[in-house]
């Protein structure tokens, strides 16, 4: 591989803001894998945010660059699994995988699409030096009647199209917008872009804690849930940014709530019989060596935390602590009091996405 910009290359990024910045390019904020595709002739490389290679995992992704992009480029995206119900992250995740046997079978099962929105590199010219506009109008250039795998993704310079985008879009499955300076240069690992994301928050309960990694005495994260309709409690997802002393702290803080399993509605026979609650000797499918196993605690509190927007029944990303709810019984804090987001089509957004 011989390109005026050669791998590895690490993403620019974007911090995040309130509001929506004025005077920039505005484009919806993709939730899937960040990378970098680097093709020239017969070779395709694709990048990662750690820089690590993503190209053994999405055969058809590196197939259909052979197929659909100029012969020599660098393009920056989103590696996405769209459906006709939205963005599906966990089809993504299960993408890496170790088993060869297992990736191939998942890429005709569930197969990725790239989602393109800048421009390093063409032909023997590199466009990192380049303000934002000229980047932007280059990649529309090169990739224009391209498909159906890799696709541009939708630009505005109107902030009230934006915001309209900021409302609408996250039904299916996007989860903010991007905006970007029209004269910013191409700066890898640099936060020179920038993001708004919905921030909502939600009063959950405390149902258990896993330790943290320094020691038993510490703790690592709070497990979440939310109760159902039916009356169960459901797995949430995490809180766990916390400074060592306040993780000390709440160890001690919580002991008089550890319960036994046998008591506790996430127990194993429970989830032996299918439920999706979490295992005491579960491991991660990401990762066989991280013990997934947690100390159960009677459902007797109440957190207020923080979240960008829910995949399923489940917080998309971590959660952040916002504070204690003392004022509140742990069976009020249910599902009714999320926000649930339009139902919008992908097809919508880019025509051909996710049908």
């Amino acid at each position: 591989m011989d390109l005026p910009v050669m791998p590895p290359v690490s993403p620019m990024l974007a911090k995040p803001v309130k509001s929506m910045p004025p005077a920039a390019s505005y484009e919806p904020k993709w939730d899937g894998f960040r990378s970098i595709c680097f093709r020239d002739g017969d070779d395709v490389e694709l990048g990662s945010r750690n820089e690590r290679p993503l190209t053994r995992y999405f055969p058809e992704v590196v197939a259909a660059a052979l197929a659909e992009l100029p012969d020599r480029c660098v393009i920056d995206g989103e590696i996405v699994v769209a459906t006709d119900h939205g963005l599906d992250f966990e089809a993504l995740q299960q993408r890496i995988h170790p088993a060869d046997s297992r990736v191939r079978m998942l890429s005709e099962k569930t197969p990725a699409a790239f989602i393109a929105f800048d421009l390093l590199a063409l032909g023997d010219e590199d466009y990192t030096s380049r303000p934002f506009t000229e980047r932007r109008a280059a990649l529309v250039e090169a990739l224009d009647g391209v498909g159906p795998t890799f696709n541009v993704t939708p630009a505005t310079t109107d902030a009230d199209v934006a915001q309209t985008w900021f409302s609408d879009f996250e039904g299916a499955g996007l989860d903010g917008v991007i905006a970007k300076p029209f004269d910013v240069t191409y700066q890898p690992d640099k936060r020179v872009m920038f993001k708004v994301k919905h921030e909502r928050t939600a009063d959950c309960v405390v149902a258990g804690y896993r330790v943290h990694k320094s020691g038993p005495d510490a703790i690592g994260s709070l497990m979440l849930g939310l109760y159902t309709d039916s009356g169960s409690l459901a797995s949430v997802g995490v809180i766990g940014a916390f400074p060592m002393a306040k993780r000390r702290s709440l160890f001690e803080e919580l002991q008089p709530l550890v319960t036994s399993f046998d008591d506790h509605p996430w127990n194993w026979a429970a989830t032996e019989a299918g439920q999706q609650t979490p295992g005491r000797n579960a491991g991660s499918r990401w990762n066989s060596g991280k013990d997934l196993s947690f100390v159960p605690l009677r459902p007797e509190r109440v957190v207020e935390v923080r979240y960008d927007h829910m995949e399923g029944e489940r917080f998309r990303h971590t959660a952040q602590f916002n504070r204690w709810r003392p004022d509140r019984n742990p069976l009020s804090c249910t599902y009714e009091q999320l926000e649930q987001p339009v139902t919008f089509r992908l097809d919508d957004i880019v025509p051909g996405l996710g049908t």
